[in-house]
């Protein structure tokens, strides 16, 4: 009975195991044939001229890190590119203080066109036409301590879109 028990579990595991299921992020659903993937520099329809900066340094060090792909900025040197634009950038107050009636909090959409391309096919790997990210940061409200906090919003931001654009790449969510 327990060699009959320990039969049926196996058999359940290697069932399991050619399921299709697997852990999250160790995927790459991209074509054997990419060797080498092209990330030019973002463009930008929106106000913040940092952004679609940081947007290619984050994607690319994001890259670099978690794949064994070769990255570089020439599309003619690659397998696949990847383009990208910011569509647009809102920025909006989402907390007031109650005293003042002034922004203590503040967020920010980013909309993002993401393309990676099969540069010899021309086949679309992945697209995201309109790609949301948000960000939320604080706003002091007393002038003497007041702080900046968008430029480090926008590569929180930039960090986070690179992680969830990488991931969406790899495993063609």
């Amino acid at each position: 009975m327990k060699r009959l028990a320990v039969s049926g579990a196996l058999v359940l595991a290697a069932l399991a195991a050619g399921c299709g299921y697997h852990v999250g992020g160790h995927a790459n659903l991209l074509p054997k044939t990419i060797k080498i993937i092209a990330i030019p520099a973002f463009g930008s329809a929106g106000t913040h001229p940092k952004l679609p900066v940081l947007l290619t340094a984050e994607v690319k060090r994001e890259f670099i890190s978690r794949t064994r792909y070769n990255i570089v900025s020439d599309a003619g040197q690659a397998d696949a590119v990847l383009s990208g634009a910011v569509i647009n950038v809102v920025t909006y107050p989402n907390v007031l203080d109650p005293v003042t009636n002034r922004a203590t909090g503040v967020q920010v959409l980013v909309i993002l066109q993401i393309t990676l391309t099969d540069r010899h096919t021309g086949a679309v790997l992945f697209t995201r036409p309109a790609a949301e990210f948000r960000e939320r940061y604080e706003i002091a409200t007393d002038p003497q301590a007041y702080f900046d906090e968008n430029d480090t919003a926008m590569v929180r931001l930039s960090r986070d879109v690179a992680r969830s654009v990488v991931t969406a790449i790899l495993e063609k969510f």
